[in-house]
């Protein structure tokens, strides 16, 4: 089994070929972010979504055929989210301190990022199941693909949305909170986790662990509050 066609035969008989063929891609995609010094322009993620659409583009499949090996990623996205309660607890005295600054930036964010994403795109006349599809794009993918199941959306399409939305919060967050002079930690953390959900999260456990920490809190709570808002949003200006 050392000739590569061999190798490729072999794998292309069931679903583990697409499960291979995600992790490689983003173990390139971390090999390169690394070598580029961390720079978050070189997100490991993104790098990967490329290397993974050239390759189902050159060989002609279709994302159901890819999904149905790579599944297994995707169901551990739901564990995944659920530890983010560790980070809750152990700085829970922190969180206490501040739980009325940042009840307010949940609020604000969670309501803003809903709001303002349908807004916009009925501004450019876009309704219906892609409208919601909107609604849940800035919370972790599980729970957004649950919401728009609720909401009338479109699962496929959000999880799309919520993809590029933590893509491009990982990737502007540390200049654009630079140029906003924020230096707490705390808070830069708090403010991509509401914002850019679980990659924007291990964009600021990168940057800094404190920073990590409150990402992961404020990605957790913001998962809960869009649930409960999301539907009355889109209900609202649906």
């Amino acid at each position: 089994m050392t000739d590569p066609a061999l190798i490729w035969s072999y794998l292309a008989q069931g679903p583990l070929l697409w499960l291979t063929a995600t992790l490689v891609a983003y173990v390139i995609g971390d090999a390169l972010f690394r070598a580029a010094g961390r720079q978050s322009w070189a997100n490991p993620v993104l790098i990967a979504v490329i290397l993974l659409a050239l390759l189902l583009g050159a060989t002609g499949t279709d994302y159901g055929t890819y999904f149905g090996g790579a599944q297994f990623v995707h169901f551990m996205l739901g564990p995944a989210t659920v530890c983010l309660a560790l980070p809750l607890y152990d700085n829970l005295p922190r969180v206490r301190r501040a739980a009325w600054p940042m009840l307010a930036g949940l609020v604000v964010g969670s309501g803003m990022a809903i709001v303002s994403a349908l807004l916009i795109a009925r501004a450019f006349g876009i309704s219906g199941p892609v409208l919601a599809s909107l609604a849940p794009k800035s919370t972790t993918a599980p729970v957004a693909i649950g919401i728009a199941e609720r909401i009338g959306g479109q699962p496929t399409l959000t999880a799309a949305l919520v993809l590029l939305t933590g893509i491009f919060g990982a990737i502007v967050v540390t200049p654009l909170l630079n140029a906003l002079r924020v230096r707490d930690w705390r808070a830069r953390g708090f403010a991509v986790g509401v914002a850019a959900h679980g990659i924007g999260t291990a964009r600021a456990f990168q940057v800094n662990e404190t920073a990590g920490a409150f990402s992961g809190i404020g990605m957790g709570l913001n998962a809960v509050l869009t649930a409960v808002i999301a539907p009355i949003v889109v209900g609202w200006l649906g």
